[in-house]
């Protein structure tokens, strides 16, 4: 998959666990443990924007396009 999410970087950096994060955001624990292993499709607007507040980051923190 192209696009890499990041969200474990940035968690560790902040020494902020799962399930906090997904608590902060609004999300559950296996939808945050979907988006980390790179299964999700998609991500909506509203929740990328709920993770850059909940981690006081830029969209281009979390996710990041590799070439295959």
């Amino acid at each position: 998959m192209p696009i890499v999410v990041r969200i474990d970087v940035e968690l560790a950096k902040r020494k902020m666990s799962v399930g906090e994060f997904a608590e902060r955001v609004g999300l559950t624990p296996a939808n945050v443990a979907v988006l980390k292993n790179g299964r999700a499709k998609a991500v909506r607007f509203s929740t990328l924007e709920a993770m850059c507040q909940t981690l006081g980051c830029q969209p281009g923190d979390l996710l990041e396009w590799v070439e295959d």
